[in-house]
């Protein structure tokens, strides 16, 4: 067990013949006891510091694998938000070809009905066009027709007037 400076101030010598000079011996014993005291005392603050560096080392230690933990975590909900962003794309893009493709699809179903209703048109078109041509010209046939004459003259035979356009009394 280690001296205190307790010890060292309570120890007695035997006294010899021709021993040491005992104030001698005593101031000896009084600086080492003074210099064992300061020791003593810089060892237990060195302890105590120790100790709390220690314990902030430690602090320090759980704030840094509390760190790389959350580090770790970010990196893997990084790469899931990632991932999910990549598939949902992906989703995005099928999603906007298959609306593509029905706007297509609807597009020329659309245009081969408007182009029957054009050829529908275009057939309606002829066929009027052609009794309007025909109801033409059976009019012009009905002007062209003697009867027209006939008539003339009817209605002024009518009217008291021989054919020649004179007068009967």
């Amino acid at each position: 067990m280690p001296l205190t400076p307790l010890d060292i101030h309570n120890k007695e010598f035997n006294r010899g013949f021709r021993g040491y000079d005992e104030d001698e011996v005593n101031e000896f014993l009084d600086q080492i006891i003074k210099d064992y005291e300061q020791v003593i005392r810089e060892k237990k603050e060195i302890e105590e510091r120790v100790h709390e560096l220690t314990e902030k080392l430690g602090h320090f230690t759980n704030i840094e694998e509390t760190l790389n933990k959350s580090i770790l975590i970010a990196q893997e909900t990084a790469e899931d938000v990632k991932r999910n962003a990549q598939k949902e794309g992906k989703l995005i893009i099928k999603e906007a070809e298959k609306n593509a493709d029905r706007i297509i699809n609807e597009s020329l179903a659309k245009s081969r009905k408007i182009m029957l209703d054009i050829e529908e048109l275009k057939k309606q078109s002829k066929v009027y066009r052609t009794r309007f041509r025909m109801l033409i010209e059976a009019q012009l046939e009905m002007l062209d027709n003697d009867d027209w004459d006939h008539m003339m003259d009817y209605q002024m035979v009518a009217a008291g007037e021989d054919v020649d356009g004179e007068k009967d009394e």
